[in-house]
């Protein structure tokens, strides 16, 4: 026991006086990450690279928004959400004092309106995600008409298939004319 006092005593203190205070952390560290609404377009590509399900996305369709959620209690802080957003909407911070009072106070929310199909008003997809899908192809320069562009991104999967089955029957119903004559 006396060695152990004699050895504590030696030493010093070891832990900082003020827990309130951060400790200084390299630069590379991470910790919790820091999500800007702003800047997301709610493509979920943080939500499919996440290994500890701390991301979720969910749709609603009586609000028309979708909503984005950070748990900070699953987070294991690997930076894969940083690396995969394609706009750099969350990155980590050196913040690691996450201790709270209440559950919900582990949450990070945010939602997002929807974009509703030009054809069939109903609602399909996020509308930030198709405004910046149009910035990056308008930006290629590959499509002169900005209008056509956005009614063709603004059309919801099902009314485009239907628009295709309606011109594969008409080619269809053109052949066969075809083969009587």
């Amino acid at each position: 026991m006396l060695k152990f006092l004699k050895k504590a005593l030696s030493v010093g203190v070891a832990t900082g006086t003020d827990p309130l205070t951060a400790p200084d952390f390299d630069k590379n560290f991470r910790g919790k990450p820091e999500h800007n609404p702003a800047q997301c377009i709610a493509c979920a590509a943080c939500m499919n690279a996440c290994p500890a399900n701390a991301l979720t996305v969910q749709t609603n369709l009586d609000t028309g928004m979708q909503e984005w959620s950070l748990f900070l209690g699953r987070c294991i802080f690997c930076a894969r959400c940083e690396e995969v957003c394609p706009t750099g909407a969350i990155e980590l911070s050196q913040e690691v004092q996450l201790a709270v009072w209440r559950k919900e106070d582990m949450y990070q929310k945010s939602a997002f309106p929807l974009a509703h199909c030009v054809a069939c008003a109903k609602p399909f997809a996020v509308e930030k995600e198709l405004q910046y899908a149009e910035q990056l192809l308008l930006a290629t320069g590959q499509y002169p008409d900005s209008a056509e562009l956005h009614a063709q991104l603004h059309t919801c999967p099902h009314c485009k298939r239907q628009h295709n089955i309606t011109q594969g029957q008409r080619i269809a119903l053109s052949r066969m004319l075809r083969e009587q004559a």
